[in-house]
């Protein structure tokens, strides 16, 4: 059974392939959606299989596919794109990042210049990607419903997980991946690493995704694609069965992956969908709520969960302390040289390397890398794409109202997160929302009714 899950990856980065040789780009997001949630444990796999002389063409698969799609893009447009003010900025970030490539700053040569600058910098790629898109092709509800099957088929992993606790990375290779491409030992109580725990002993789960963490902010996504796809223009909430399955698996989901960060921005998530959608009885359940959690964790809450509240609250448990120093580190390192100790100084490759300097903070990893101006670029981005989504809800209907919904919530529920982990690491929920940015940057363009419910029926 373990064995579907390269053949997935595999199949659907063809299948991706072939579609863009017949004139049909738009299926890039079928390997979006399909491939990308089991990347780790898919490569993981093959390595085991043997097949580990060709792990370099199987991680090229994601960039691979981006950078033809963006190209055939490009040379079919038949006109030339009127740059809004976020497609400004999204090539000043990557313009800017990319003449780091060419400074003599830092440890590393041009190779690892380049890996670090994939890591930091692909994503106005994939932004463009979607921007170039032409809508009439994108068939919002069947993606939507594809990106709840797969958050169905990770929860019944993960259920069979909890069930037999065990993790199921001790079966795909995932140590042994790790450590021979990445040089990373194994750490923990569980021969895997410290994500897959807590500081209390409590086991972590991942289900198909690459860790914890990254299962949590999937879980993110999830509901903001729930929320969004089944609101009406009237703001009334309608759920058919999928979206209660998928619901009620994402619960499951949240607090199976004990992702404390991913925990409160889900919360987060369904307190500022009332609040937009003006949901009033959702509002009172929410502080109802509130009121009961903080009766039961200040008189009956015990034990090691309630150390973990405790601890977390106030920075004294392992993990927390951890990112306190990393993010002191980062800080010191980005006012020591505010314009940057040089690509791969933060982040996947002197972390691979065991020098890394800040991470634990996507801003900081870029901050350490590229300055404060790269710094001032990506949260000029980030905020500037929360503004438009909520103008685009406010302006338009249907399903153009539908993405702008999911892309907000999701840019608000990635706030914190961002603040305590690599989240463009996280390939799944990056790939898709920067996709979804570009796109919905297009369809801002567009006019309400009756065009727009053309564009988006696919």
């Amino acid at each position: 059974m373990l064995n579907l899950i390269p053949c997935v990856y595999i199949l659907s980065f063809l299948y991706a392939g072939r579609q863009l040789y017949l004139d049909q780009p738009q299926h890039i997001l079928r390997f979006f959606i399909f491939g990308l949630p089991v990347y780790i444990t898919a490569l993981s796999l093959l390595n085991l299989l043997g097949l580990g002389m060709l792990m370099p063409l199987f991680q090229g698969f994601k960039e691979l596919i981006v950078i033809c799609t963006l190209g055939y893009l490009i040379l079919n447009k038949a006109d030339i794109i009127k740059l809004t003010p976020i497609d400004k900025m999204v090539l000043a970030y990557f313009f800017y990042t990319t003449l780091y490539l060419f400074l003599p700053l830092g440890d590393y040569g041009f190779s690892q210049k380049l890996l670090a600058l994939k890591s930091l910098s692909f994503f106005p790629l994939i932004y463009f990607t979607g921007r170039l898109m032409n809508p009439k092709k994108i068939n919002l509800n069947s993606n939507f419903s594809f990106i709840l099957i797969i958050s169905i088929l990770a929860g019944i992993v993960l259920l069979g997980e909890a069930i037999t606790n065990e993790h199921l990375q001790t079966f795909t290779g995932y140590t042994e991946f790790n450590r021979k491409f990445f040089g990373i030992e194994p750490t923990g109580n569980f021969n895997l690493s410290w994500t897959f725990e807590t500081s209390g002993g409590f086991k972590r789960f991942a289900s198909f995704f690459g860790g914890p963490l990254e299962l949590g902010v999937n879980t993110i996504f999830t509901l903001a694609a729930i929320l969004a796809l089944y609101t009406n223009d009237d703001f009334g909430f309608k759920i058919n069965k999928l979206g209660t399955i998928a619901l009620t698996v994402s619960l499951l989901s949240i607090f199976l992956a004990i992702s404390r960060a991913s925990l409160v921005s889900y919360f987060l998530i369904a307190y500022v969908y009332a609040i937009i959608t003006h949901k009033k009885s959702w509002l009172k359940i929410f502080y109802i709520g509130i009121v009961i959690l903080f009766i039961l964790g200040m008189f009956y809450l015990q034990g090691d969960m309630y150390d973990l509240i405790v601890h977390t609250i106030d920075f004294s448990d392992t993990s927390s302390a951890f990112h306190v120093v990393q993010w002191l580190e980062g800080v010191e390192a980005i006012i020591a040289k505010p314009l940057g100790l040089g690509l791969g100084m933060s982040g996947r490759v002197s972390g691979v390397l065991g020098d890394n300097i800040g991470g634990e903070n996507q801003l900081i990893i870029v901050g350490v890398q590229a300055g404060i101006v790269a710094v001032i670029l990506y949260l000029a981005i980030y905020i500037m794409l929360i503004r438009f989504c909520l103008k685009i809800f406010k302006q338009k209907t249907g399903k153009i109202r539908k993405l702008a919904l999911c892309l907000l919530l999701v840019k608000i529920g990635m706030i914190i997160p961002t603040f305590t982990a690599n989240t463009e690491s996280y390939v799944y929920i990056s790939y898709l929302t920067w996709f979804c940015a570009g796109l919905i940057n297009t369809l801002g363009m567009y006019e309400s009714d009756p065009h727009q419910k053309i564009i988006l029926n696919g």
